[in-house]
């Protein structure tokens, strides 16, 4: 547990781990989970639409047009201001809009996690989260990255304060992780 408010956002490509981090941290460490795609993944499941990637995509741009670049973000940052608990993760991040946003909670820091793509589409396939993960081909998937909400993310391994090589174990990634909580939780 830490002794002072952290607010970790994981922005990283597709299937970089950002979501097995957010889950380590929230079962060892006690943190409040937070995902970009939840609210877009309530909107579809209240529109019974199905929660593909491309159907995610065509959301998350829609109401980006039609609300503003930062609402998604503005949902994000009011949620980890708001919360109690003294580590929060925000996972998803996606945009150079989210991270100028939360940025402005001085306890937020941004880890950008990285694995090679051929790494990534085999944990891809193995997880499932979507409903066309586990039969996506590697040109799919390949194809998955060109997507609008895809191409910035790249952008935000610049403004990240920790960049996280994801290539190895997963018993590596708790590590990096718990050196991390350490760092800025005392």
């Amino acid at each position: 547990m830490t002794t002072t408010k952290i607010i970790l956002g994981f922005a990283g490509e597709i299937a970089s781990g950002k979501g097995t981090a957010a889950k380590y941290l929230a079962e060892h460490h006690g943190a409040a989970t937070y995902r970009f795609s939840t609210i877009l993944r309530d909107v579809l499941r209240r529109l019974h639409l199905p929660e593909d990637r491309t159907t995610l995509q065509t959301l998350s741009t829609f109401l980006r047009k039609e609300f503003g670049e930062d609402t998604l973000a503005k949902v994000m940052f009011e949620d980890a201001k708001n919360d109690t608990h003294s580590l929060i993760v925000v996972d998803g991040v996606r945009r150079l809009e989210d991270v100028k946003y939360l940025r402005e909670i001085p306890e937020f820091k941004l880890c950008y996690l990285s694995a090679p793509m051929k790494t990534r589409h085999e944990r891809l396939l193995s997880r499932g989260e979507n409903p066309d993960d586990k039969t996506k081909t590697y040109e799919q998937f390949v194809k998955d990255h060109e997507g609008e909400p895809e191409r910035e993310i790249g952008k935000l391994e610049a403004f990240a304060a920790e960049v996280i090589d994801n290539s190895g174990t997963l018993p590596e990634l708790y590590q990096t992780l718990d050196a991390i909580v350490k760092k800025y939780g005392e």
